[in-house]
């Protein structure tokens, strides 16, 4: 069920920072509190393979998303003392030494399992042992949501474990979602900071797919 249009779950979950200071963060409240956009990214695993060249990527973008009222924020399942091991490691040998931005510990799940980007195939219960049992990883996909300064998702977006995301598109989608904020227009596809946008109204169409 897509969350596109309602308000971020505000709800506490442990997180961590680069200095590893352990902290409790509420992406809802990061966003009201300091008026700002926030882009939460989810991946997988600590210590695995695309992660890393996802975590390095948003953070040689971070400047850019500063520069846009944006805060952002890693994601994943992992406790808080396995993000720093991999805040201690190397670049060159597969760590995200060098990432400034905090990184959320859901280890209880509860905030990937209200948003519902859990690898879970099949749950099932036994009776043998009195436990529900799951079948698949229990780790997230790559999930990524925007949410605006009232807290409301604006983007989410869902990738399988294998494919990596696309920084530069992000920034677009929150260049392109203030300029609806501030010019009150609509954006049309392929639409970037500085290009022509619309009016939300059948001339407007008309007149720009005459010209493109």
């Amino acid at each position: 069920m897509s969350l596109v249009g309602k308000k971020f779950p505000s709800i506490a979950v442990d997180a961590i920072s680069e200095m590893g200071d352990n902290l409790k963060i509420n992406i809802f409240e990061e966003a009201v509190n300091n008026n700002k956009k926030v882009l939460l990214f989810w991946y997988p695993k600590d210590f695995t393979f695309v992660c890393p060249t996802e975590l390095h990527a948003f953070q040689a973008a971070l400047p850019e998303f500063e520069k846009r009222n944006t805060i952002v924020i890693g994601a994943s399942c992992d406790t808080n003392e396995v993000h720093f091991a991999w805040l201690n490691t190397a670049k060159n040998n597969g760590g995200i030494e060098g990432v400034t931005y905090p990184i959320l510990a859901d280890t209880n799940r509860n905030l990937s399992n209200i948003l519902g980007i859990l690898d879970v195939e099949s749950t099932s219960y036994s009776e043998d042992t009195d436990s529900i049992i799951i079948e698949g990883s229990n780790v997230t996909y790559r999930a990524t949501y925007l949410i605006d300064e009232t807290g409301k998702i604006f983007h989410e977006s869902v990738n399988d474990m294998p494919l990596g995301r696309n920084v530069n598109e992000y920034l677009r989608m929150v260049d392109a979602y203030t300029h609806i904020q501030e010019k009150g227009e609509v954006c049309p596809a392929n639409w970037e900071a500085g290009k022509e946008a619309m009016s939300a109204d059948r001339k407007s169409t008309a007149e720009y797919l005459s010209l493109n």
